[in-house]
């Protein structure tokens, strides 16, 4: 297996194409954990962890819905998850150009 840092970083940063095209945030890091899982050294850890951080926001974004109609609280939810889904790849990459564990708050243990 090789040691590919800068290919670790862009798939954290990955996440981030929803802001261009709408979608994507889920797909475009699984295609590249998928492809390089066996590959890059480290791949496999960081790619389940960017994966399964997805599918919770995607559930946490379910759970929000119905929040709304109690005072609203769905909306700060939204707001909050909003909010996490762009500074945690951000911080994440970083943590990885830097030699650091990163690391996904929140985040529902689905594939392991």
């Amino acid at each position: 297996m090789k040691k590919d840092k800068q290919l670790l970083i862009l798939t954290h940063l990955s996440q981030l194409i929803c802001l261009v095209t709408g979608f994507g945030s889920l797909l475009l890091p699984l295609i590249l954990w998928l492809v390089n899982k066996d590959k890059v050294d480290q791949m496999d850890a960081h790619g389940k962890s960017i994966i399964n951080f997805q599918l919770s926001l995607i559930i946490w974004f379910v759970i929000c819905v119905p929040l709304i109609l109690l005072f609203g609280l769905g909306l700060l939810g939204f707001l909050v998850l909003g909010i996490l889904s762009i500074i945690l790849p951000i911080v994440n990459a970083l943590k990885v150009s830097r030699g650091e564990t990163p690391a996904y708050p929140f985040t529902l243990h689905i594939i392991s």
